[in-house]
């Protein structure tokens, strides 16, 4: 379950010890820009294309976390709730075309009020969903995605996951990249937990899937445009084993659009009718 604790990278180790107010631009400068060699993986994927990392922010946290979140709406952004826990602050990261960092406030948290951790923790499905209202919009590099219009899920089907952790496991300088990984539906879809699986490796050896850092990350369905189904959770090694690379367990948002919209309503956002699949 490594996705499980929320995304603690090796480049963001030297924050837990700091208040929110000391979330400096040097010290991302110094621990995020400082990249590994490319890896093929998020784990095992590729980087993502710019049509789907336009939509990809990463989360930081003042207790050295590290999440993934998907961009809804100008000041709007969707993640796990595991990621946004009371007692922390976090903000976004931005970067420019020159890999320098920008942090950005985040002016309010809501998290879904069925979410529980210890359901989570005991592998259990849970309302893993959250919304981060920004204190001032996105750049413009950042586009809106709509929700998926999703109302069952099969085995077999196919979706592609894009989110900012490690490319290697235990790495944390793999982080920081947007990456995406076509993964397909195994196990019992439903509307409270989805699994997916590398189509090439089945979870029975090292393959593509969430790791460290993809946390909150987006699961596109992919049809005239990419349409966010549900957010990453949890991840697997191989054959079950703990770590990346087997499994990536999502939260579907079949049961939660309604939350979602309702809540970006009263925080004064819009997300829009949800998009068809």
């Amino acid at each position: 379950m490594d996705v499980d604790k929320p995304g603690r990278l090796r480049f963001l180790a030297r924050m837990r010890a700091l208040p929110a107010s000391r979330l400096c631009l040097p010290l991302l400068v110094s621990l995020v820009v400082t990249q590994a060699r490319p890896a093929a993986a998020m784990v095992g994927a590729a980087d993502a294309p710019a049509s789907l990392a336009r939509h990809v922010v990463l989360i930081v946290g003042s207790h050295g976390t590290s999440c993934t979140g998907a961009v809804l709406a100008k000041n709007l952004v969707l993640t796990a709730a595991h990621c946004v826990q009371p007692g922390s602050d976090y903000k976004l990261v931005t970067f420019d075309a020159a890999r320098q960092p920008t942090l950005l406030d985040v002016a309010t948290i809501a998290r879904h009020p069925g979410f529980d951790m210890k359901s989570l923790l005991g592998h259990r499905a849970t309302a893993d969903v959250a919304l981060m209202k920004t204190a001032a919009s996105l750049p413009e590099t950042f586009s809106p995605a709509p929700l998926a219009r999703l109302e069952t899920l099969s085995v077999g089907q196919r979706f592609t996951v894009a989110g900012m952790g490690v490319a290697v496991r235990g790495d944390g300088r793999s982080g920081g990249t947007v990456r995406a990984a076509d993964l397909i539906a195994t196990g019992r879809p439903g509307t409270l937990q989805l699994r997916l699986m590398d189509p090439a490796t089945k979870g029975e050896r090292p393959g593509a899937g969430a790791c460290t850092g993809d946390s909150g990350a987006p699961v596109f369905s992919l049809g005239a445009a990419p349409a966010i189904a549900g957010v990453v959770s949890w991840s697997t090694g191989p054959k079950l084993s703990a770590g990346c690379g087997g499994l990536t367990g999502v939260t579907p948002l079949i049961r939660y659009r309604g939350w979602i919209v309702d809540t970006a309503r009263a925080l004064g956002s819009s997300v829009g009718s949800p998009a068809a699949p």
